[in-house]
């Protein structure tokens, strides 16, 4: 199958023109006069527009529905440091994703440093182009500086979609879970594997959202992150150190409501889930391999919920149900920034999409005679029709509503 999808997948983006994107005008060149529009010496009469008003940019160019999805190539899918060159694929990818669901014109660029203040820089000087940056596969801890700096220093809506989308649909996916499972956010005892940036915005927004830090356990490589690690890891796991005698995933995971895994592949055994705590969640979200297979948790636990990041299983965590709506709604906005209040939007305006009755189109869509809110389905389907009238418009209320908006 691997090998397989393979084949395909490099036939796809080799056949005809090589890649996915190329760039088109939605205005007519039929003419001399179509010329003069286009170019000069019309094109001055908008110049002249925006030099005076800065602000008209987005009413005559396309900057405010272009995006800039950047990466450094340093953390690319589950295949690490690759270079930009071997990114391009995913970038025009996202491109793709961001023009058919939420028709965002992006451009893919891959940037040839890997130097912080480099990044930082070069991004500032390009800014004026775009209505946002989606800052993409980017190795933490750096991708959390860059982001930050970035966010202080821009006007624009900056946005690490490896953060912060699997955050918000992981948030989104886990309070239906809980509701369905009978179980409380403020006492649900939750066990994460990855102290990446998936991983470290995941907790942070749980916080935001109202979950108890005290109740977290947060595991990395070396295990689980205690006072005892607080000077040697950096300061984004430090802030989820936690006072504990625990010391491995499977001292930490036992008697747990909820596990949440962005590591690796095969990591968590059978054992392990019979230790949790019961009814419990299980998110393994690692890609290809999730941490312990779906067949692995229902052949231990009958009474468990389980989400991955796999399209052939249910309840998958998939970040397009968010990237796409949430930047759409940020630029319907001329928001200057994506703030906690426009994530936490994000995620119950997802949450609550999950609940409601699925229409016949997207039955048909995924060729099943029903999809009813429940074990198998409490996170929604990346094809969902709705989640373009939904999310947007959750975010666009929510940056009105928080004071970000320049809109009068």
């Amino acid at each position: 199958m691997t090998k397989n999808i393979n084949d395909m997948a490099l036939a796809y983006h080799n056949e005809g023109v090589p890649g996915k994107i190329d760039v088109s005008s939605h205005k007519k060149l039929d003419n001399d006069k179509d010329l003069s529009l286009a170019y000069s010496p019309g094109v001055a009469a908008p110049v002249r527009e925006i030099a005076k008003d800065p602000s008209k940019v987005n009413q005559y160019t396309i900057k405010g529905n272009l995006v800039a999805v950047i990466t450094d190539g340093s953390a690319v899918l589950g295949l690490g440091n690759v270079g930009p060159l071997a990114a391009k694929p995913v970038m025009e990818g996202k491109a793709v994703l961001f023009k058919y669901f939420a028709d965002i014109n992006a451009f893919n660029i891959e940037l040839g440093t890997q130097d912080v203040d480099e990044i930082v820089n070069t991004i500032k000087n390009i800014a004026p182009t775009f209505g946002g940056i989606n800052l993409e596969d980017i190795s933490a801890p750096r991708c959390f500086e860059i982001e930050e700096r970035l966010i202080k220093e821009l006007d624009i809506p900056v946005f690490h979609d490896d953060q912060h989308g699997t955050a918000i649909i992981v948030a989104a996916g886990l309070l239906n879970a809980l509701e369905i499972q009978g179980k409380s956010m403020t006492s649900a005892k939750i066990v994460l594997a990855g102290g990446g940036s998936a991983g470290i915005a995941t907790l942070d927004l749980l916080v935001k959202l109202g979950f108890k830090k005290e109740n977290m356990i947060l595991v990395d490589r070396r295990g689980v992150v205690s006072l005892e690690q607080i000077n040697i890891v950096n300061r984004y796991k430090a802030a989820f150190a936690i006072d504990t005698d625990k010391k491995t995933l499977g001292d930490a995971i036992e008697g747990a409501d909820v596990f949440i895994g962005v590591a690796r592949g095969n990591l968590v055994t059978q054992e392990m889930i019979k230790s949790m705590a019961k009814k419990p969640i299980i998110f393994a979200l690692s890609n290809p391999d999730p941490e312990i297979s779906v067949e692995d948790v229902f052949a231990c636990r009958d009474d468990a919920l389980m989400a991955t990041g796999r399209s052939d299983f249910p309840n998958q965590v998939n970040n397009v149900i968010g990237f796409p709506y949430i930047f759409r709604g940020a630029l319907d906005a001329n928001s200057k920034i994506i703030n906690t209040e426009m994530k936490v939007a994000a995620v119950h305006a997802i949450r609550d999409l999950a609940k409601l009755p699925v229409p016949e189109s997207l039955l048909e869509t995924y060729q099943v005679d029903e999809l009813r809110f429940g074990a198998d389905y409490f996170i929604p389907k990346p094809f969902d029709p709705r989640l373009i009238e939904l999310i947007p418009k959750a975010i666009y209320d929510a940056a009105i509503k928080s004071g970000v908006s320049r809109l009068k």
